[in-house]
């Protein structure tokens, strides 16, 4: 099967994406809501405020869209049919959840448990409700899963990793999301991406009937004179 070479072949992207959600959520586990949230938010600086107040909107599902967009522009259309599926998918399962759990964000958590907490950065709109779990999260790392998935570099896979938890990191810096809603978030986009990529290179789901047929005569010529 395709997809499990690409995983073997990509144990450093796929362990190491592991590796750090696991500690994440032992982390998370071992501290209140309130307390893990304040590690994180420990160290702020103005030009910090400025960076990731920009950059997480790169885990906008646009982004995705984009990226689709000119994969097909270029004639790459299994590439493009991933990341969108990927998208897709995330995107549908993060807003099922959202309206299932409907929890607090944190802004409105800390109003409700009279906890003062005064760091929120200007220009960013803030939200009561539906946190978990994180959707830019779940966009950044389904795209960059697929991305990792379909081109066959390995030495992307830690730029896409660092730029994958630079985003959710970004999520909890700018107090939009708790660490749980971030850990389930990527867990979220790394599945859909996995999933994406099985039914586009195995399952070949959305071949065309054209080329579903040439495969199947081909098969056929093979099975009759075998080589």
């Amino acid at each position: 099967m395709r997809t499990i070479k690409r995983l073997t072949k990509l144990h450093y992207y796929f362990f190491t994406a592991i590796s750090i959600l696991l500690l994440a959520l032992i982390f998370n586990f071992s501290f209140s809501k309130t307390d893990g949230f304040l590690i994180f938010n420990r160290f702020h600086t103005a030009w910090l405020d400025i960076f990731l107040k920009y950059i997480t909107n790169l885990g906008d599902g646009l982004i995705s869209i984009l990226v689709a967009t000119v994969l097909l522009a270029i004639r790459k259309k299994k590439k493009a049919m991933t990341v969108a599926l990927a998208y897709i998918y995330s995107g549908l399962l993060i807003q099922i959840a959202k309206r299932i759990f409907h929890m607090p964000r944190p802004k409105y958590y800390f109003e409700q448990t009279l906890f003062q907490y005064n760091h929120f950065v200007e220009g960013v709109s803030m939200y009561n409700h539906n946190s978990f779990p994180s959707g830019h999260t779940a966009s950044a790392f389904a795209l960059t899963t697929v991305l990792v998935l379909v081109f066959k570099k390995k030495k992307i896979s830690p730029y896409c990793l660092f730029f994958a938890f630079l985003i959710g990191y970004s999520r909890i810096y700018l107090a939009q999301h708790f660490l749980i809603d971030v850990i389930f978030g990527a867990i979220t986009g790394i599945t859909c991406a996995i999933l994406s990529y099985h039914q586009v290179y195995d399952l070949k789901l959305f071949r065309s009937a054209k080329l579903n047929r040439r495969y199947k005569q081909l098969k056929i010529t093979n099975q009759v004179n075998p080589i």
